[in-house]
């Protein structure tokens, strides 16, 4: 692995060993990182090299990203900073200091995010699709808008006053409005009047037509006020935003999580204001009035001269366009299951098999479930759901199966943050047919995901295990990468049987055979594994680390990577998200490099990779895949599971295959300087497409006797690791 030399002085001289005394110098601030990650995601809708209607997906991705920082991380800060807690972060700063920085890194991504959106409606247009205003529209089409609002609009709004006999009114989070100011006569005083956007009407108008025209609905409220306020003359308007503090703190003395959560979410809808978005151009007398109502001095205002509620843009992705969005892809069904006839537990008794998504399709879960469900051979089933989405054949499987007179149990986490309300309705629908629904732990969420099936064979009974990296969410698994990994080795089934006990009946789990679980023991296998490899080069043995993680801020795992780092092995890190870590920094992390892939795929998968004394990658390697990131709140506060893969094929697959396709991507992927900055790496000729290479190649453990799969170019491991940057 390449090295980054260290800096020479004008006379050749070494330079002084840097000091790395202060948290800013070791670490990266969590907040910045994350907003480095959000800038990653809106890079993507500049990506000319995508189909237009991608391009403007990301942009909608970005600006819900945003959304939810906002609400929950700024939130957060802006609670310690009010009651006054002085609790640092790991790179030292208080809660008013990260605030302050976040501010000018947020303003400066909105008004990125404005400049991308202005370009794709130019780029668009030439398409022959229109993000429009009214007064851009033809006379036909503008009257044709004009009865849509009195049909379609006026009915559903409501002009509210503003003045001491009408209360300023209650906006709801995400809630969107327009403020009017009016006069009436020229005795009479100016009035003002408030228009919200109902939540439940559609944000943009298609115009009817072959040619997909769309307006935005604030902007009828403005161009065809007059309709609404007959009589009145409008001085001026101004749109606006508002999100609110949305997270919910669990208390440990709350006696029912079912009750606690649903007046919680209520709450959520009425948290205090934390951003206030204002149109550029909001008249300044309205402005102070929502200045004023919504408290900026505590609230964040971001004023901008063009759309507000840019995540809203993912309606105008449904147009069908197919000339402007990525070519379609079908997950393929792994051929092994079919080589069995479509019997998942035959397949999986013969040997392990691990399912990558979403190359691979999750309809293999689902019907491990509905095949458990309607196996008169299957006793038992115990189920982990974290998130499960709206219409989930998962919860269809496990109501079939309790139905059915099976033993069912449903581990469902209501701490799931904004699935609370989805979550309670399935738990509800769970135990009506039967099911023995537990909430776990009131302090942890359980974040594994796991499903035991106990089938009675004529050998005795034998334990079927998923062990998942991702949730139980079908319209999740076509666009997350995440692991689905299938056995029978009983040692793993008695494993599972003890995290379930652990979290059904506070049983906790002994002397596990191979499992690591969090928050019981799953970092110090983490640590004892960097030990390890510490060891193995201080001894002059091959050593390393490969990982994949969404993110990585816990301080004592980063501690333990620099020391590994400082003996001489050589960290490879893929992290997409926030990295806390500082890389390639002489002195502190020469021999660690980290990249982020962001691309069609939004890549959620999870696994660590130890060299064990010999060359990575190599069959002798320790490969683990896991449900946690390397985080304080997995490894401390959540149940998490980390699984080791010892079955050759699939061992070959995660580490031959898609460890190291991730690590030689160059088209999807940013590299993390000794600057802080990432930087695109190569792009086009002599470059290489992880996701391409997903899609076209069949997974080892999945294809059974289907042809092999085309090799990973190990050649690129010859040079830097990386590969050269743009």
């Amino acid at each position: 692995m390449a090295r980054i030399p260290l800096a020479m002085n004008d006379d050749t001289t070494p330079a002084a060993p840097a000091r790395f005394d202060s948290p800013e110098s070791r670490y990266v601030n969590r907040e910045l990182s994350w907003l480095s990650f959000n800038r990653r995601v809106t890079a993507e809708a500049e990506n000319e090299a995508y189909p237009l209607l991608e391009r403007l997906r990301f942009l909608s991705i970005s600006a819900s990203n945003l959304d939810e920082f906002t609400m929950i991380r700024v939130a957060g800060l802006e609670g310690q900073a009010s009651r006054g807690l002085e609790t640092l972060s790991i790179d030292g700063r208080d809660p008013r200091q990260q605030l302050e920085a976040i501010r000018e890194e947020l303003g400066a991504l909105v008004i990125r995010q404005q400049v991308v959106l202005d370009d794709l409606r130019r780029l668009l247009a030439l398409e022959g699709m229109l993000i429009a205003t009214v007064e851009d529209l033809a006379p036909d089409q503008q009257a044709w808008l004009e009865r849509y609002f009195e049909n379609e609009v006026l009915p559903i709004i409501t002009p509210q006053a503003i003045d001491p006999s009408h209360p300023f009114p209650f906006i709801a989070n995400m809630g969107m409005g327009v403020i009017f100011r009016l006069k009436r006569g020229k005795r009479q005083a100016d009035l003002m009047e408030m228009v919200l956007i109902p939540s439940g009407a559609p944000r943009f108008v298609r115009v009817p037509g072959a040619q997909a025209i769309y307006v935005p609905i604030e902007q009828l409220v403005v161009r065809f006020a007059p309709l609404l306020f007959p009589g009145f003359k409008i001085l001026g308007d101004g749109l606006f935003r508002v999100l609110r503090d949305s997270d919910i703190e669990v208390e440990d003395e709350a006696e029912d999580l079912v009750r606690y959560f649903r007046s919680a979410i209520q709450r959520r809808r009425r948290g205090h204001v934390v951003l206030l978005e204002l149109d550029d151009e909001c008249d300044e007398v309205a402005e102070a009035l929502l200045r004023e109502q919504f408290d900026v001095d505590t609230a964040m205002t971001v004023k901008t001269n063009g759309m507000l509620g840019l995540s809203d843009l993912a309606a105008i992705c449904s147009e069908p366009r197919p000339d402007l969005k990525f070519e379609p892809f079908s997950p393929r069904y792994p051929e092994r299951v079919l080589a069995h006839d479509g019997d998942i537990f035959s397949a999986v008794r013969e040997k392990d098999i691990v399912i990558h998504h979403p190359y691979e399709s999750f309809e293999v879960v689902v019907d491990y479930l509905r095949q458990a469900a309607r196996d008169p051979a299957v006793v038992s089933i115990k189920q982990t759901l974290y998130r499960a989405g709206d219409q989930s054949p998962v919860i269809a499987a496990l109501i079939e199966a309790a139905e059915a007179g099976k033993a069912v149990t449903a581990v469902v986490e209501l701490k799931a943050r904004f699935d609370e309300e989805r979550n309670i309705h399935w738990a509800n629908e769970l135990e009506r047919a039967g099911v023995q629904v537990i909430y776990g732990f009131t302090e942890w969420k359980t974040h594994a995901k796991v499903s035991l099936v106990v089938r009675r064979e004529e050998d005795g009974y034998r334990t079927y295990c998923h062990f998942g990296t991702g949730n139980y969410h079908p319209v999740n698994a076509r666009i997350y990468t995440d692991f689905s990994f299938f056995t029978a080795d009983p040692a793993l089934g008695r494993d599972a049987a003890k995290l379930f006990n652990f979290v059904t009946g506070y049983v906790e789990p002994t002397e596990l055979e191979k499992l690591s679980i969090s928050p019981l023991g799953m970092q110090d296998k983490l640590y004892a594994l960097i030990d390890r490899e510490i060891e193995h080069a201080r001894a002059g043995r091959p050593s390393g680390i490969w990982a994949k993680l969404n993110s990585i801020t816990n301080k004592g795992v980063i501690d333990k990577l620099y020391e590994a780092s400082a003996a001489g092995v050589g960290v490879t890190l893929v992290v997409r998200g926030i990295c806390s870590l500082r890389a390639g920094i002489p002195g502190l992390s020469d021999n660690i490099q980290v990249k982020s892939i962001i691309g069609r795929f939004l890549e959620h998968s999870r696994m660590w990779v130890f060299a064990n004394g010999y060359k990575l990658p190599s069959k002798r390697a320790a490969v683990y895949i896991t449900s946690a990131d390397a985080m304080s709140r997995n490894l401390e506060h959540r149940v998490e599971v980390m699984v080791p893969v010892t079955n050759k094929t699939v061992h070959d697959q995660l580490l031959d295959q898609v460890m190291l396709a991730n690590i030689l991507d160059t088209e999807r992927s940013w590299r993390l300087d000794p600057d802080g900055q990432y930087r695109r790496m190569r792009i086009g000729e002599g470059g290489f497409n992880c996701h391409h290479y997903f899609m076209a190649n069949p997974s080892l453990s999945g294809r059974g006797s289907a042809g092999g799969a085309q090799d990973v170019p190990r050649l690129t491991l010859e040079g830097p690791i990386m590969g050269p940057k743009a």
